[in-house]
């Protein structure tokens, strides 16, 4: 054979092989094609480009391909498609990774799928899959992780699934049905890193197999029916670096030598039945963070040696049989953030050394049989929260020093022996929620400062022996005379007992009383006229930048849009009565509508010179009774000025129609750029412009409006009506926050039409949304941290896949945390981030989303949580 003659060969064997892959790909289209014939309902169009005349490498939504042409990858996340998974899929021939989490396709999982030899990834996570898990899947070589984690499956899992694992690295199986026990087959799956096993229904004991990977670090078993000793068969698992062994019914001795291992972080042992004691602890990582073993059967004392673990930030030996005393050396654990110990034995005192816990923000010692006084050193734990010492024989005064703890939100003394009075200086402790005292030997009288503590949900003072007459604040009336019952010398709203002559009184006589009421007479003139001069003085000044305009239509004109009163607050709009009269004419036109809620429809309105604003037309007036009212809290809101806050241009009133006039921001609200796939704006936004650092940026500025609302307007501003679709979006996706300071313009607390509306969006707090109806600037929070999780998963906050399913945003990103699939809650939009960072957002936004208000940080704490994100990760 010539050059010539070979090289044809070659030629012709080329291009019958190209043909064939051709083929081939031709061949893959028609498999993702019957992939979509089986999806029964795709709600945000994720497989609209799935067409006939695609090309599936260059135009199917979700499909990769590798070099040669064939379908590598296929990802398509949270896109709520319904069906059943297609075994045709088991036909590409090169495909790596299959992930359709988030989703809701249902019945089992094809067996055909074991036969894809070339799958290293496969993600059926978040689904609503059900049936058994298909034992065939233990035929892929090169699969790497499988993670069937958040659906129905149920049955045992398959011993043979780990048959042919040894390139396995992380298995899921959490949260579903799956009951028998654990295979000892995992022994197989020599380099297994991890597996989450957790919230299932398995039983059976801990294998000792599962240590038998050497580079197994990650075991989470919470949440089951195990039983059986773990010490002796854990013992070898020397590279662990999490383990959740919590609610199961493990007995036996806890694994307590673990925690020397060099690289564990995560210990939770709780709520199972082990007994025994905490053996002394020779060394302990530097990286251990976290240890739980309450509700457990734990006896004997608390070795000091436990103070060795000194990275930790939580320890939690609550509710098992301790005693001994409380080891003074915890105090050296200077970055312990919660130490939890209630409802031992143990007795002693509070050691003055846990005031040295700088950190410390969670301090729980109740239903202990502590006694002696509370120490003073307690007041240096400048970032104490929660304070809980109730249920001990604690005696002495409640010390004066408390006011020092400026954060503290949690204060429960009750059931004490405690005495003396109370101090007055609890008052300055605004930020406190609960307060208990009662059940104490506590005696003088109720401070008025007490009615400076306006954020109070709890409040009792009862069974105490408290004098005089109690406080007429509304802050600790409200709670009724439950609160204050069982003081004999106790008189006055809301105890039914009169302060009566049987009281003695200092009796002043007739001329001292003539003196004091001049003296009184002469200081009240003093004062206002001190007063009428700065208010002729901020008078002038405010009318310099505010026009009132009180008209009728010129007689030239049927108009009759805005007789009434009109009040500016810039000088930037016009004031003649012409431009008016042609801009709010377009309230009449519905093509100038741009938005609505639940107080009234937004309008744009121009005038000439390139003026534009926007004109809410309000259709409830809430709890506002007439003209007065509403000006007062316009004029209030009018002064308010701050970059990331909507500013008010100011309002119109008559007895027909009211208006509020503000800044019109031109580039749409953060819910249309997340969740409205038509929405076009001034800066062509979206979906696909928020990248992360614009959504940092919009969280931020957030986070800094309610700051300033919070803490620096005086009187303090709620917003109470958080939601994506009052943050608005500037020419430079800069947050500009609206619709503040509306609280009395709200359909009236607690109207059902209110219950249901605020039930529906997901933004509200709880006590806003029960019947308690208590509202405070935490629940602004708790609306900033759902906006937190909207920003971060593309999520709205209350999503209804089926007629009878509701999916709480909340819910779904904690069980996620809780699975170590965090990636599973990201927006798939999401471009340029650092995943880190986005995972510390969630976080906060959980945080602020916590059921209990107590639980909650300030808005002020929030900013600075942010803050410290972006300088963390630049």
């Amino acid at each position: 054979m010539n050059v010539l003659e070979f090289l044809l060969l070659l030629f012709l064997v080329f291009r019958v092989l190209g043909e064939e892959a051709a083929a081939d790909v031709v061949g893959e289209k028609e498999i993702l094609l019957q992939f979509k014939g089986n999806v029964t309902a795709d709600p945000r169009g994720a497989l609209a480009s799935w067409v006939v005349s695609g090309d599936p490498c260059r135009d199917f939504a979700g499909v990769t391909c590798s070099d040669a042409g064939f379908v590598a990858k296929i990802l398509i996340h949270g896109a709520e498609i319904e069906g059943a998974l297609s075994s045709s899929i088991a036909g590409l021939i090169d495909l790596q990774i299959l992930s359709l989490f988030g989703n809701r396709f249902s019945g089992g999982v094809p067996e055909e799928y074991g036969g894809i030899g070339t799958l290293r990834k496969l993600n059926l996570s978040r689904n609503e899959l059900s049936g058994e898990v298909p034992a065939s899947l233990g035929d892929m070589p090169s699969l790497r992780l499988l993670d069937l984690g958040g659906n129905s499956f149920s049955g045992v899992i398959p011993g043979s699934l780990f048959k042919n694992c040894f390139r396995t690295r992380f298995v899921s199986f959490s949260h579903n049905r799956l009951s028998g026990p654990i295979p000892t087959s995992i022994a197989n799956c020599f380099n297994l890193v991890g597996f989450n096993f957790s919230f299932n229904e398995l039983t059976g004991g801990f294998p000792p197999e599962i240590c038998a990977p050497p580079a197994i670090t990650f075991i989470a078993l919470g949440n089951n029916s195990l039983s059986g000793t773990v010490a002796d068969k854990i013992s070898s698992c020397r590279s662990l670096e999490f383990l959740d062994l919590g609610s199961n019914s493990f007995s036996g001795a806890a694994p307590f030598d673990l925690l020397s291992l060099t690289n564990l972080s995560y210990f939770n042992a709780s709520f199972n039945r082990f007994q025994g004691i905490i053996p002394e602890i020779g060394t302990c990582s530097d990286r251990l963070k976290y240890i739980d073993v309450s509700g457990n059967d734990l006896s004997g004392g608390i070795d000091p040696s436990i103070a060795n673990c000194t990275g930790l930030r939580l320890l939690d030996l609550g509710f098992n049989g301790l005693t001994g005393s409380i080891p003074p050396e915890i105090g050296s654990i200077k970055f312990l953030s919660v130490l939890r110990m209630g409802s031992n034995a143990i007795t002693g005192t509070i050691p003055p050394e846990l005031g040295e816990m700088e950190m410390i923000q969670v301090l729980d010692l109740h239903n202990l049989q502590l006694s002696g006084e509370i120490p003073l050193s307690l007041s240096q734990c400048q970032f104490l929260l929660e304070l809980d010492a109730s249920r001990n024989k604690l005696q002495g005064g409640i010390p004066e020093t408390l006011y020092k703890l400026t954060f503290l939100q949690h204060l429960d003394l009750h059931h004490n022996a405690l005495n003396g009075s109370i101090p007055s200086s609890l008052g300055q402790l605004i930020r406190l929620q609960f307060l208990d005292l009662s059940e104490n030997l506590l005696t003088g009288s109720i401070p008025d400062s007490l009615g400076n503590l306006t954020l109070l949900i709890h409040f009792n003072l009862s069974y105490n022996n408290l004098s005089g007459v109690i406080p007429s604040a509304p802050a600790i009336q409200q709670f009724g005379s439950s609160a204050f019952s069982n003081n004999p010398l106790l008189c006055g709203s809301p105890l039914n007992v009169v302060c009566g002559r049987h009281r003695r009184a200092k009796v002043l006589s007739v001329t001292v009383i003539i003196a004091i009421v001049a003296a009184a007479l002469i200081l009240a003139g003093v004062c206002l006229i001190t007063a009428m001069n700065r208010m002729a003085y901020k008078k002038k000044s405010w009318e310099e930048d505010i026009l009132v305009s009180e008209s009728t239509a010129p007689a030239s004109t049927s108009s009759n849009i805005i007789i009434g009163k009109l009040v500016l607050f810039s000088k930037s709009l016009p004031s003649r009565y012409e431009d008016w009269e042609a801009g709010t004419k377009a309230l009449l036109d519905k093509d100038c509508l741009i938005g609505g809620g639940s107080i009234g429809s937004v309008y744009k309105a121009s005038f000439e010179g390139g003026v534009t604003i926007a004109v809410k037309k309000l259709e409830t007036l809430g709890k506002i009774r007439n003209q007065e009212e509403f000006e007062q809290e316009m004029s209030r809101l009018g002064i308010i000025r701050h970059p990331n806050l909507v500013a008010f241009q100011g309002y119109y009133w008559s007895s027909s129609m009211q208006l509020i006039l503000s800044e019109f921001v031109p580039n749409g609200s953060l819910y249309q750029h997340l969740h409205d796939p038509n929405f076009s704006s001034s800066s062509r936004g979206g979906r696909g412009q928020l990248f992360w650092a614009r959504r940092f940026e919009i969280a931020l500025g957030t986070a800094r409006a309610l700051a300033y609302l919070h803490h620096d307007c005086k009187p303090q501003v709620l917003h109470l009506n958080i939601k994506s679709t009052n943050i608005l979006l500037g020419e430079g996706y800069e947050a500009k926050l609206c619709d503040y300071g509306l609280m009395k313009l709200l359909p009236i607390l607690g109207s059902r039409e209110l219950t249901k509306f605020h039930t529906a969006v997901g933004y509200v707090a709880p006590e806003l949304a029960s019947q308690s109806l208590r509202y405070s600037e935490k629940c602004d929070v708790y609306s900033f941290g759902i906006i937190l999780l909207e920003i971060v998963t593309g999520r709205k906050p209350v999503e209804s896949p089926g007629a009878s399913e509701v999916v709480l945003l909340r819910d779904f990103v904690q069980g996620a945390l809780d699975d170590g699939a965090a990636s599973d809650c990201f927006d798939r939009s999401l471009r340029r981030f650092s995943e880190k960072e986005v995972i510390q957002v969630l976080k906060v936004g959980l945080i602020c989303a916590a059921d209990a208000p107590t639980k909650r940080p300030s808005m002020g704490e929030v900013v600075q949580f942010l803050e410290s994100i972006r300088s963390s990760n630049p």
